[in-house]
């Protein structure tokens, strides 16, 4: 029921990524005639990239990769598979290092598409490094659903990501990473603003005797772009785990605690990014820690 209900999910996100394309296209035509009789130039040709994201996560005992994006939690999902020969019912400590390679095509300002792959090798306190290996596909979309353009209004952002596990995996895994996010710039440039916004995550795994409930994450935040094009960002904010059960059993325990995400970014002069470091730190309720490096590589850049 929980899949078919994710894969239901999964529809109304890609209905709710083409609603979007329609009205964000009709946005920048309307804006593309409006104004003093001169129309806007758009660009020609999207941007295309491979947005390689290279990150190391340590996971505590007792804990999923959970957080902002998730880019970790397929690499943690087959402790799962291998409680049940565990001495105690519950996950061992556990680090990975991996890389996130999807396909990125920047519609225009507002409106983005992506789909790839993710590879990773782990280890935890009673094993050693695993082969580096592909773990699972995703597919997603980003979209502007309101740009605040100088008004009073936030721009309104979208982000939806439908990853699932590869075949091969011990546990066949589908997850839909939602996120709305509000942007309320406070100058003309859109150099400095806050932010808020709401993540919610849904696994489904295709196993009846393992269950993993909703986790989301609420933040607020802010940002500030340098002359020189780099950007810093922060989001604080609490996130909030429903737990895992495995037959009658919850070895991964339910939580309410807070998270922290730092990035930093070079941009280029049509804030196109060229380099950007992540910290996020998760308390679940012990620490997790995230590192991730972004080196996105243009084949087209606007």
């Amino acid at each position: 029921m929980a899949k078919a209900a994710l894969v239901r999910s999964g529809r109304c996100v890609a209905l709710a990524g083409l609603v979007s394309l329609c009205f964000c296209g009709a946005a920048l035509c309307k804006d593309a005639n409006d104004g003093d009789g001169e129309p806007t130039k758009a660009d020609s040709t999207p941007n295309l990239y491979l947005d390689l994201r290279t990150y190391y996560t340590t996971v505590p005992a007792g804990s999923l990769s959970l957080g902002f994006g998730n880019s970790a939690l397929f690499a943690t999902l087959p402790t799962l598979a291998t409680l049940t020969t565990l001495p105690t019912l519950t996950s061992p400590a556990s680090r990975s290092i991996g890389v996130d390679v999807p396909l990125t095509v920047d519609l225009n300002d507002s409106v983005s598409v992506y789909g790839g792959f993710s590879a990773s090798t782990s280890r935890t306190d009673l094993s050693d490094w695993s082969a580096f290996t592909i773990n699972s596909w995703a597919v997603g979309f980003q979209a502007d659903v309101y740009q605040q353009n100088g008004g009073s209004f936030p721009t309104i952002t979208v982000q939806s990501t439908l990853t699932r596990s590869v075949p091969e995996a011990p546990l066949p895994t589908t997850a839909l990473n939602t996120i709305l996010e509000f942007n309320d710039a406070l100058n003309a440039d859109e150099t400095r603003g806050l932010l808020a916004g709401v993540q919610y995550t849904s696994v489904a795994v295709n196993s009846a005797i393992v269950n993993i409930h909703p986790d989301i994450v609420g933040y607020v935040g802010g940002y500030y772009q340098w002359d020189n094009n780099w950007k810093f960002s922060g989001r604080f904010g609490v996130q909030s785990f429903g737990g895992a059960q495995l037959l009658n059993l919850t070895p991964f325990q339910p939580f309410t605690q807070p998270i922290v995400r730092l990035d930093l970014d070079r941009m280029d002069d049509n804030d196109n990014r060229l380099f950007g470091v992540t910290a996020q730190i998760s308390w679940m309720p012990k620490p997790s820690y995230q590192l991730t490096v972004r080196t996105p590589l243009y084949a087209v850049r606007n």
